[in-house]
């Protein structure tokens, strides 16, 4: 079960980093947010960059923004998208997010596991509830109860 979330997480995160910048922005932000937070650059090393097509095709040396590593630029790390790079050295963090975000799934599965079984024991309420309901209805003429 470990190993099947470690690929589908690779496989979800090495599709955001080949489509960014893309039309979804959502996956971006939140990729660039665990970037920004985690202080960590790809999924295993900042090196993951390099099959992204705007890196590859561009003519300047880019690297995303929200790997910068703070203490390398007196720059502000908030930007999303590309940033120019002035040597061939990226200014970025060199750890890749795999450990981290493992790390924090593991330190918090069981807050995961409560509020996946919490919305679980409200829709199976919910259900039992309206099943409930529908066998109050007492009609003789089942023609009058709307059929979904």
């Amino acid at each position: 079960m470990f190993f099947q979330l470690r690929n589908g997480l690779t496989d979800a995160v090495t599709r955001i980093l080949k489509n960014y910048p893309g039309q979804d922005k959502a996956p971006e932000q939140a990729w660039d947010y665990i970037q920004r937070t985690m202080e960590c650059c790809g999924w295993t090393g900042r090196l993951d960059w390099h099959d992204n097509p705007v890196v590859m095709n561009s003519s300047q040396m880019l690297f995303p923004c929200s790997c910068r590593n703070v203490s390398m630029t007196t720059e502000n790390a908030t930007e999303t998208g590309f940033c120019d790079a002035e040597s061939p050295d990226w200014p970025v963090y060199e750890q890749g997010c795999m450990v981290s975000v493992e790390s924090w799934l593991f330190t918090n599965y069981g807050v995961i596991l409560g509020i996946c079984l919490g919305v679980a024991v409200i829709e199976l309420l919910g259900m039992i509830l309206s099943m409930g309901l529908c066998k109050s209805v007492r009609q003789e003429d089942y023609t009058k109860v709307p059929k979904y």
